[in-house]
């Protein structure tokens, strides 16, 4: 592939099939593969972008370029020619690391061909069929489909969306318009007969209509079940957010780049050092507190300031993870080293590599780790059935009669398991730095040994000269460990209240800006609550600029709000008590519907039918 050349749409699906990371950055098809493996956030940050246009990833967003952006650059140049149309390629997850099978490549090269139509109008088009059992036979060997009224008029539907069930029904509040009644062979011309019918539709389709059944009936399995709960959540985002059309979300995307040059203009990635200044004083406050009343024999007292300086501390840690501190690669992964390895014990290394996907495919259930948390959480549907993670190469999350029991009490579990939440990050980091074949930060081949040995330096300074030497008896040393850690409880419900009652469906053709502020809350509180929340109560505006200093997030969150009005999109922004509440009402609308599945599979196995009507 040459520097200079010009592909076209087929030439880029090619590649891909070949097994070529390629991903479409500017005017430019990059093809990744050599630089993998020497990505600091890890090789799954690279792969989430292949197959798809990730130029606002990679100009903006960035959650973890090269050590040395200059040298990022150039692997770049590398492998970089023209394309034809930015909009090549639809892939809304990437993770296309091996070639596509044969019909993988014929199906995309069926979706590039779709992209070619600006109207609805006179469009034939591959889609998907859901058909109850009766007419499943009459669909059979039929591959292209044509979707109409009566009259012969078009409609807008809801966009086609992962497979499964999808849903049509006539606009409330626009009665002239037209629901699709037939659905047609389109080589034939003649409408299939028989059954409920429900189908996709073109992506950029400017109305949705709410979901009901064309049928006047249907008995619904727990599979379909399951569907209809996933695409309910789907077509509520599509309700409630701008069109998916590629003008719709080009003009959005356009609107972001422009945002973000008028953030660097009025210097909103510069740090002010002197802040982190007040912050090492509240830090050193707190740590003073801890050795004070360590030595005065109060060890539950001591133990609360110990828990909150790492809950204070850890802001800055994440801070330094996305290189928002000094902006150089070398002294924000030191700095981060020394408080999450050192001074926490938490493996800087892990959270990058986890933090980083998570910024790229944010509240994705197959993709994002920071919601997969069955069996004792569930924040989507799609977790009540077993869930294959991308992320954990593969582990299948199986969903079984532990999480069917676990789930029914999530929404009473959850404080509870956020109080002791600090036990299980020790073992993911030491189930990173541990396990075979896990990568160094990019080429920086100093880092992993450097935080094993930061790790042993705090179970010597907290195992041995805390625990050990300055506290005389088992009981205070168990008191001790468990006030500690559960005083770190704040910490974790503030990581997971601007994500866990969002949206958690997939939306192709979303643009980066729309799908950030969609599936990210942001926390309202007054600014000299500020250090309460160490940044955190700005994570929609932080998703947008993740590598903005925190104490910069406030001064932004204004312009965020002026685009959100400009472009359509709802910024969702709620107190901390109706953040928390929101969490809560999501964990149990998950588990009322894990328990209406459960009713159901119940029913089936004593009558072999569903009960759901």
């Amino acid at each position: 592939m040459g520097r200079s050349c010009l592909l076209t749409r087929s030439d880029v699906f090619a590649l891909i099939a070949d097994g070529g990371k390629i991903v479409i950055k500017d005017d430019a098809v990059l093809r990744l593969d050599g630089w993998l493996e020497k990505h600091p956030g890890g090789r799954l940050a690279i792969l989430h972008m292949v197959g798809r246009d990730a130029t606002d990833e990679l100009n903006i967003a960035k959650p973890d370029p090269m050590g040395e952006e200059e040298e990022g650059v150039k692997e770049q140049k590398k492998h970089r020619a023209q394309v034809l149309l930015r909009s090549v390629l639809t892939n809304p997850n990437g993770l296309m690391p091996g070639p596509m099978k044969p019909s993988d490549r014929m199906h995309a090269d069926e979706q590039s061909k779709g992209l070619v139509y600006s109207s609805p109008h006179n469009i034939t088009l591959t889609i998907h069929v859901c058909t109850s059992s009766h007419s499943a036979d009459t669909l059979k060997g039929m591959n292209r489909f044509r979707i109409g009224t009566l009259t012969g008029e078009w409609s807008n539907f809801v966009p086609p969306i992962q497979g499964g069930i999808f849903s049509l029904r006539e606009h409330d509040n626009d009665p002239k318009a037209k629901v699709p009644d037939k659905i047609f062979n389109a080589e034939s011309e003649k409408p299939v007969k028989g059954g409920a019918l429900e189908v996709a539709a073109p992506p950029w389709t400017e109305k949705a209509f709410p979901p009901i059944l064309l049928s006047s009936e249907k008995i619904l399995s727990p599979d379909e079940y399951f569907a209809q709960a996933v695409q309910d959540d789907i077509n509520a985002s599509v309700q409630a957010y701008p069109s998916l059309d590629a003008a719709t979300q080009g003009s959005i995307a356009v609107k972001y780049q422009e945002l973000h040059e008028r953030v660097k203009r009025e210097g909103l990635y510069d740090c002010d050092y002197s802040r982190y200044g007040i912050e090492m004083l509240r830090y050193g406050a707190l740590f003073a507190g801890f050795v004070y009343f360590l030595r005065a024999g109060w060890y539950g007292t001591s133990a609360t300031f110990l828990g909150l300086f790492w809950q204070q501390i850890m802001f800055s840690a994440h801070d330094a993870g996305h290189r928002g501190i000094t902006h150089n690669f070398v002294i924000d992964t030191l700095i981060g080293i020394f408080i999450g390895d050192f001074c926490c014990g938490l493996s800087i290394g892990w959270w990058k590599s986890s933090h980083n996907v998570h910024h790229l495919v944010t509240n994705q259930p197959e993709h994002d780790p920071d919601i997969q948390n069955i069996p004792l959480f569930a924040t989507s549907p799609e977790f009540l059935k077993s869930l294959t993670s991308s992320y954990y190469n593969g582990f299948v999350f199986v969903y079984d009669a532990i999480a069917d029991f676990t789930l029914r009490f999530q929404s009473y579990t959850y404080y509870p398991i956020m109080a002791a939440a600090r036990f299980n990050l020790y073992f993911l980091s030491w189930a990173h730095l541990l396990k075979p074949g896990t990568p160094n930060m990019g080429r920086a081949l100093w880092t992993r040994p450097t935080e094993i040995l930061a790790i042993f330096g705090y179970f010597f300074w907290f195992g041995y000269l805390v625990n050990t030497l300055c506290i005389p008896t088992w009981q205070d040393r168990v008191l001790f460990i468990l006030v500690s850690h559960f005083a770190t409880m704040p910490l974790h419900i503030q990581i997971t209240l601007s994500h866990w009652g969002m949206p958690t469906c997939v939306l192709p053709g979303e643009c980066f800006a729309q799908h950030q502020l969609r599936t990210t809350m942001d926390v309202d509180c007054p600014a000299w609550l500020d250090f309460v929340h160490g940044g955190l109560q700005f994570q929609a505006v932080h998703h947008l600029f993740p590598r903005m200093p925190r104490h910069n997030l406030r001064k932004t969150q204004p312009l965020v709000r002026e685009f959100c009005k400009e472009t359509g999109i709802k910024y969702s922004i709620l107190g901390f008590k109706d953040g928390n509440v929101k969490v809560l009402s999501r964990l149990e609308e998950i588990t009322k519907q894990a328990v209406l599945m459960a009713k159901c599979q119940a029913h089936m196995a004593a009558t072999g039918e569903s009960g759901l009507h």
